[in-house]
């Protein structure tokens, strides 16, 4: 779901830099100890999962587990799937240097929303079925959102976008099933095997 270097207007550009630069301060604030091994995971599986893409006009299509992340890191999720995207720009090339607090924004702000939204419903959860379906719905919910994203930011930067940006949305439905039923199988297997730590994903961000 990378916009590439080119595609985007230079207040959308601008826009997107401003915005994330703010989400990294608030997500290195709350990068505890205790997150920093998970967002290391996290941020390596992202970078693995999203370079297996397909490119689709002035973006792509491939698997983000942003919601998973949102899940377990909350606002740390900004700084982790902005490294994974910095690395993937400099060593692949893939989406570009100029885009890349466009696509920050993009990927990590809905993971955020997401985890704000779902780790109350998570903490709560007696069942690990009913942590599970939490955790596909919010995995879900964060493709759609991200696919919002880069269909707003193609939308804004010109109306020979617009087409571009419903073609995204569209192919991105798939995605978002798969990656519901990949959070969902994650959030069970935490939940089911240590679901203390839902409570330390709790302490490392949102409140």
């Amino acid at each position: 779901m990378h916009i590439v270097d080119g595609a985007l207007s230079n207040e959308v550009l601008i826009a997107g830099t401003a915005l994330t630069a703010i989400g990294l301060v608030l997500g290195l604030r709350k990068l505890d100890m205790e997150l920093i091994p998970a967002a290391g995971v996290l941020s390596a599986t992202f970078f693995v999962a999203s370079l297996i893409h397909v490119p689709l006009g002035f973006s792509s299509v491939h698997l983000i587990l942003n919601g998973l992340a949102g899940i377990i890191l909350g606002w740390a999720a900004f700084p982790a799937l902005f490294v994974g995207l910095l690395l993937q720009a400099v060593f692949f090339a893939f989406g570009g240097i100029s885009v890349l607090g466009v696509n920050s924004f993009n990927i990590a702000a809905p993971a955020v929303l997401v985890g704000l939204i779902a780790n109350p419903f998570l903490i709560r959860a007696r069942t690990s079925r009913a942590a599970a379906i939490y955790g596909g719905i919010a995995g879900a919910m964060a493709i759609a959102l991200t696919t919002l994203c880069v269909a707003v930011a193609l939308g804004f930067s010109g109306e020979n976008f617009v087409f571009q940006a419903k073609l995204v949305f569209i192919a991105h439905i798939p995605v978002m099933i798969i990656e519901g039923l990949l959070s969902a199988a994650a959030i069970y297997l935490i939940h089911k095997v240590k679901p203390e730590l839902l409570h330390a994903m709790n302490k490392g961000d949102v409140r």
